[in-house]
């Protein structure tokens, strides 16, 4: 990402150039402060996908019932793809304070058992099992 994006490459040049001026003693503050700038960058082109994604994907329904269409059976609500990722995202940020209490507390069984857990929970939402999120019932399968 940084090639492509000379803003970046210039906050680690300007970083590295502090750290030769300050010495090794502010090395951890530097690194934290340039890591918190990528993580910013980072969410914006994230935050920016996903928009463009869930837009284009609207457009996308509007479109098919503007041409008198209904929207295919396997397609899914307006808005899923964003709520998954979302959920998907959020439950990844809060995995990193989870996955260090549960090594600081238990070792690495704690870990593994953080980590199974955060993969049950993301397999059950993209599943579609937690239908009381979004105040809606689970929808039944449809005979025709």
């Amino acid at each position: 990402m940084m090639a492509r994006d000379p803003e970046l490459k210039k906050e680690l040049d300007a970083t590295l150039q502090t750290r030769k001026e300050l010495g090794s003693e502010y090395e951890s503050e530097l690194i934290d402060s340039f890591l918190e700038k990528v993580e910013r960058k980072v969410e914006q082109t994230l935050d920016g996908t996903v928009d463009k994604r869930v837009r284009r994907h609207l457009a996308e329904q509007q479109m098919t019932i503007a041409r008198g269409g209904r929207p295919r059976a396997g397609d899914p609500d307006t808005g899923s793809f964003g709520e998954r990722f979302g959920f998907a995202a959020v439950s990844l940020v809060l995995a990193i304070p989870l996955s260090a209490i549960a090594v600081v507390n238990a070792g690495l069984s704690g870990l593994l058992v953080s980590w199974a857990g955060i993969v049950g929970v993301n397999l059950a939402q993209s599943a579609g099992g937690f239908p009381w999120l979004h105040g809606r019932k689970k929808e039944e399968p449809h005979w025709d």
